[in-house]
């Protein structure tokens, strides 16, 4: 499973639902498939794709992450800049 916050430590909702719909994309897979797999509205999978899920739970965004073989992963926040935000300034 990869992890979702391999490029960044900081993400909106709406970077989150952009990626979501760039991962489920790059595995071919239609709203409506993921939607009635995980019987999920599209009207919410859209929304949260399009940075407009203020109504998706963190329960349906896992839920999603994982059927597209990604992960949710919350770690501590270190006093030092990592590797990658030295070599993004």
């Amino acid at each position: 499973m990869s992890n979702i916050f391999y490029k960044r430590d900081k993400m909106d909702l709406k970077e989150l639902g952009l990626e979501i719909k760039k991962y489920r994309k790059e595995n071919s897979i239609s709203q409506s498939k993921i939607c009635d797999d995980l019987k999920i509205s599209r009207a919410t999978l859209s929304s949260l794709e399009n940075g407009r899920g203020v109504d998706v739970g963190i329960k349906k965004v896992m839920q999603i992450l994982d059927y597209l073989g990604y992960e949710f992963c919350i770690k501590q926040k270190s006093l030092f800049p990592t590797l990658e935000d030295l070599r993004n300034e």
